[in-house]
């Protein structure tokens, strides 16, 4: 593997930086404790940024608009955003629209791809269960009839479901096929339920009542849902991994500045052995985070070269480890900035509170530590290395 970056990933990441750079988290009180206090829409403005910057369709094909790029570079753009909590569908809506790309129909491609990155659709997933791992976790069943698909079920703790224009809902066919169907928000028997996540966001339970859709509209490729849900826990990932590199930021300029019997907090010794400790949880989410995205790379790319070495595990091992690191690190870093911070880092009307409340959303998205940390010993049971 080769974590040196190309010249278009390292442009991408600067893209980033330029566009997230002009919204840094607001002084709100924090969303965890004021209901209300995040606004019910996307940051449109961010997101008009983000597609005049070309970062919406980065992974696209250049037939469809796109920049033709690789999930490492996606996950370079979404560290940035982590950085300053930006409240856009960057991660789900570039995940549907290059799962449609990859396992969808030209006529479908052709539908949604060109919009999708110009920001025009917004496109979101639900992604149900723990880690997705399990297909006996999703809600939602499908059944064929004729040529058309049709769904009945609910999908809960959907992000963005109330401002996308559609939704890529996975569903089982109880014959052993986890499909991935592109639902439009306004189609008849759709229906949302408002739910709040633990940043403050919006989320909705989205229900499905005998919802029919052509069969163009329906990805029933073998290994759709796997690969888009590797895809969706890496990128969660990097905004973990952004969050946690502001977070330590944060926590070092303020014990620099803090004084306490005359002399800076980062100069005494238990709180610059707690700061290393966060350094070293944050290098780790780092070189776990390009491991996996460099797998997924490799596969989505469908590029050659062997994707592991003889005796590893496959792809769903390093995402696992990715997000075993990204949840307990990430808690790991905003635990100790309020810690390090005293009384003030308990302020909801200071950003901290606002990056510890996005933190635990983080780390409980597509599953806590315990649940992948589940999954890889699974892995390792029916994978044994060597």
């Amino acid at each position: 593997m080769d974590f040196t970056f190309t010249e278009e990933q390292q442009a991408a990441a600067e893209a980033a930086k330029a566009v997230f750079s002009s919204a840094p988290p607001d002084g709100v009180p924090s969303p965890a404790l004021t209901p209300g206090a995040v606004a019910d829409d996307l940051d449109r403005r961010l997101w008009g940024k983000a597609a005049d910057a070309d970062l919406l369709g980065l992974l696209l094909d250049p037939r469809y608009g796109g920049a033709g790029l690789d999930p490492i570079a996606l996950c370079l753009v979404l560290r940035e955003a982590g950085r300053v909590l930006a409240r856009v569908p960057l991660l789900e809506s570039t995940a549907a629209a290059l799962a449609v790309q990859r396992y969808g129909g030209e006529e479908l491609r052709s539908a949604v791809l060109p919009g999708a990155g110009r920001g025009e659709l917004v496109l979101t997933v639900a992604p149900h269960g723990r880690t997705g791992h399990d297909a006996a976790e999703l809600a939602v069943q499908a059944r064929q009839d004729g040529g058309a698909w049709v769904l009945d079920g609910a999908q809960t703790a959907v992000p963005w479901a109330h401002t996308a224009d559609r939704v890529l809902v996975p569903a089982h066919t109880g014959a052993g096929l986890t499909l991935l169907a592109l639902v439009p928000r306004d189609l008849t028997g759709v229906t949302l339920a408002p739910q709040i996540s633990t940043s403050g966001e919006r989320l909705a339970e989205i229900r499905l009542d005998a919802v029919r859709l052509d069969g163009s509209e329906v990805l029933t490729a073998d290994g759709a849902w796997e690969w888009l849900r590797h895809l969706l826990t890496t990128g969660t990932c990097a905004l973990a991994l952004g969050l946690g590199e502001a977070v330590l930021a944060l926590t070092s300029s303020y014990t620099g500045k803090r004084e306490q019997f005359g002399f800076p907090l980062a100069t005494f010794q238990a709180v610059a052995v707690q700061a290393a400790d966060r350094y070293i949880d944050l290098r780790a989410m780092e070189a776990t985070l390009w491991q996996a995205a460099w797998r997924l790379a490799m596969e989505t790319m469908d590029r050659d070269g062997a994707p592991a070495a003889p005796g590893a595990l496959p792809i769903a091992g390093d995402v696992a480890v990715a997000k075993i690191w990204a949840a307990e690190g990430v808690r790991r870093v905003v635990q100790t900035a309020q810690h390090l911070h005293g009384g003030f880092g308990a302020a909801t009307d200071y950003p901290l509170h606002r990056y510890h409340a996005w933190a635990k959303q983080l780390e409980l998205s597509l599953g806590p530590a315990a649940a992948h940390e589940e999954a890889l010993g699974d892995l390792l049971a029916t994978h044994p290395l060597g």
